[in-house]
Formats: C-alpha cells, structure tokens, sequence
C-alpha cells in the first residue's frame, strides 16, 4: 500500500534515508581525517540515526505539513545528532579529534540534510502546481459552510495536490450513488463531514472505505469538543480521547524549551543587564524614590503564585497591585516612559526565567487580582497555566498586549495563548522572540 496511486513517499522516505546517510558518513570520511574507528562509527551512528529518526517522525512529511512543522522535526533531529556523536567519540575518547571539529561536522551535516529535504518538499510542491503531478483524487461529502471551505481550500491550494472531482449533497444524493462514484472514478480520498451523517450512514461510510482501501476522513462539526486537538491513545485495548495534547509536557519537548530559556536568560542576564541593571538604577532612583526593581505577585504555571521582576516604571503607589496601567498613566515617570515603549522594563523577568518561574514565551501572566476576575468571566482562561508564564507571547506579537481594554481583547488573548499551548514548537518559540525585537525597536502604539 505504500506504493498506491500518487503517493511517492514508498519510494521517497527509502531514497531520503540514503541520501542522509551518505552525507553522514561521507562528511565524516572527509572532515574528521584524524584515525578513528570509522566502521564503527558507521555501524553506530547509521543505527542511532535510524532510531532517532523514528523517534522524532524525521521522515513522516505529508503534503499538508506546514514548513514550520519541518524545521521544527530538523531542530530535534540535529539534537539527537549532536548527542549520537559525542556520545560515539566520547566511548572512543582515545581518538584525538578536535570537539569544534565535532560541533562543525554536526552542523554542516544537518545543513545539507536540511537543504535536501526543503528541497524536495518545495519541489514536489512546485511539481504539484505546475505540472498536476502527485495528485490525489478527492470527494467531499456533505453540503455545508466547513465542506465550502475545504472545497475552497482544495481549489485554491494546487501546491498540495488534491483534486477535487465531486461534493455530494447527501441530502439529496444517497450514499450508495457516492460510493458508485467513488469506485467508477477511482478516488483515493473521501472528506465527510460529521454533521450531515447518523449513526447508520456513518457506519456504512467506514465499512465502504475499509472494503475498498480508500482513505477516509472526517470534517468537524459545530460541537465544541471536535474542534480541539484531540489527544488518542489506548489503555490496553480501550481507546481513550484526551481533550487536548500539550507537547511541552513531552521530556524531550520539555529539555528543549528549557535548554532554550536558559540559554537565552543567560546571554541577556550576563550580556545586557549586567551593565544595563547600575545605569538604569541610577536613572530611576535620582527621578523618584523608591526601589530599583518592581516585584508583583502573578499566577504561573498550576495556577501557583510567584513574584514577577520587572524595573520600576512608576511612581510608588497603592494601587500598583489593583490597577493596569492605563495610556497617559499620571504614575508613569518619564525614565518609566522610555523603558516601556521599549520593553526594557521587562528585562529583570529573565531572573524569573532562569529561576524557572517563567519561560522566555508564553502567556503573559497577569496580576492575581485580574487573574482571579477573568477566571471568573472568561470560558478557558484557565487553560493557559498548564504552561509557565513568558516573557512575551503568540497573543503579544499578534497585536494583543498592554491594556486589556474589554472582554474581546482578553477572549482573544486566551485563543492565542491556547493555539499556542497546543502547537508549541521551537521554531514557533524562536519567531515569537524575533518579532518581540522587532516590534520593540519599530515602537508599539500599546507600549505605554
């Protein structure tokens, strides 16, 4: 079945494991001259890569992935690499091999398999618009406003290579004349959407696509359960759905984001607020009294509280711990001014971060006074602690920030903090910080 009709990945997924391989080994044949026990390394190396590559789901591309998916499987997989390898010389540490060598090798390695593999995915994209190769012959069944949008999608979307031939209208069309249709066109996919079936009709879907070897799947409704990030999996034989999948709760996903936190407080830490920390200081303290740094209670992950640095923008005063600040804040001083449209002032939470009370992305915590009111008002804000707080968020750079100004801003802020929650990755983490500086250094109109 891996060779059916349109589908090269039976014949791509083998050549593609080849081709990195090769690189691999010839890479390290030509960079690491130096003698080491090279059949060895190929043995171990070609294993490891293989489990690793399992593992992470390296070479499980579809023509609906999404680029960001990718390079977020080319960053686990380069981890696993770089440890293959250390570990391989580490065992032979008899072999004189320089570790920067190692590093560099590791690299230039993945930059080559990462080329070939972007290469391939956007050249059969382009094969797929261009020319109509790699098709898939798709019917949609069921006439309704989702239905209408994947009909779009499908005509729009040539890159993706699905061609659709009918939608059906099973309120008028039976489904027997659907499945003559299917079997007389020789479809490869069937989309059907969950509202317009009962239960019977729904069984005799499956039952025709399992008989027929033809791939089915299924179109949310408007239920609240379905269109979430269902989580499936067996206890013993039992299928169980979990409502949602969080990947940051995977120890590998876990590793990666905190290695990635830790990291990045650490350069800020040692690189900007050691210098920045006395000069600011002094500002701050010959403007107004009171203290350097601005601590305030705010709820993490678990819904535990934790105290949030920041460097003190404003004036002491009794309503710090009630009030938001608001634009055109009497509070705000005018060093307080310049730190905020920059964000500078929430460069003391990198501590929170390196603590480990916060990550570098993530939603932003609020005050526990807020947070106490908006768990009240707003259905799921309590989704967003079953990860740290961060520093800035998916909500931040989408244009909801500062000021909660009414229940719309803070109901999107939470869709935002969930989709992220849901569809973390490291990629995702490494865009949300490079559009935080920029958006720092260009100037926001709710930065006040």
């Amino acid at each position: 079945m891996i060779f059916r009709t349109g589908r090269y990945s039976g014949f791509l997924r083998p050549i593609t494991y080849g081709i990195d391989l090769i690189l691999i080994h010839a890479l390290a044949f030509y960079m690491l001259k130096d003698e080491f026990p090279f059949l060895n390394y190929v043995i171990f190396v070609s294993l490891a890569w293989i489990i690793a590559a399992l593992r992470t789901h390296f070479y499980e591309i579809y023509r609906f992935t999404h680029v960001s998916n990718l390079l977020n499987l080319i960053g686990k997989q380069t981890v696993y690499f770089l440890l293959v390898v250390y570990t391989f010389f580490g065992i032979y540490n008899d072999t004189e091999v320089n570790p920067w060598n190692i590093l560099y090798y590791v690299l230039l390695v993945m930059g080559c398999i990462s080329a070939v593999k972007l290469a391939i995915f956007f050249l059969l994209k382009k094969y797929r618009r261009l020319w109509g190769g790699n098709i898939r012959r798709v019917v949609i069944i069921g006439l309704n406003q989702k239905t209408d949008q994947l009909r779009t999608f499908f005509e729009n979307r040539t890159e993706y290579g699905y061609q659709l031939r009918k939608t059906f209208d099973i309120s008028v069309t039976p489904l027997e004349e659907c499945f003559e249709y299917i079997t007389e066109h020789n479809i490869d996919e069937i989309y059907s959407s969950v509202a317009e079936l009962d239960n019977d009709s729904l069984v005799k879907l499956i039952d025709y696509a399992d008989n027929n070897l033809k791939i089915l799947k299924f179109l949310p409704d408007n239920k609240e359960i379905y269109t979430k990030r269902l989580d499936f999996t067996y206890y013993g034989v039992l299928p169980i759905l979990s409502l949602r999948k969080i990947p940051i709760d995977e120890p590998f996903n876990k590793f990666v984001k905190r290695s990635f936190d830790i990291v990045l407080s650490l350069i800020i830490i040692v690189g900007i607020l050691s210098w920045l920390t006395p000069i600011l200081a002094i500002i701050i303290k010959l403007e107004s009294r009171g203290p350097v740094f601005f601590k305030q209670k705010r709820n993490g992950l678990d819904y535990k509280e934790f105290y949030c640095y920041k460097f003190r923008s404003m004036r002491p005063n009794p309503e710090a711990h009630l009030h938001q600040i608001r634009k055109g804040d009497p509070r705000v001083t005018r060093v307080g001014k310049i730190i905020r449209k920059t964000s500078i002032d929430e460069l003391p939470q990198f501590i929170n971060v390196l603590k480990g009370e916060m990550s570098v992305v993530g939603p932003r915590p609020h005050m526990v006074s807020h947070t106490h009111m908006y768990a009240e008002r707003i259905d799921k804000f309590m989704v967003r602690h079953f990860i740290k707080p961060g520093i800035t968020g998916l909500a931040q750079v989408s244009g909801y920030r500062g000021e909660v100004e009414d229940d719309n801003h803070i109901i999107n802020r939470v869709k935002y903090d969930i989709f992220y929650l849901e569809n973390w990755s490291l990629f995702l983490d490494i865009k949300i910080v490079v559009q935080t500086i920029y958006n720092a250094l260009r100037g926001e109109e709710k930065a006040y």
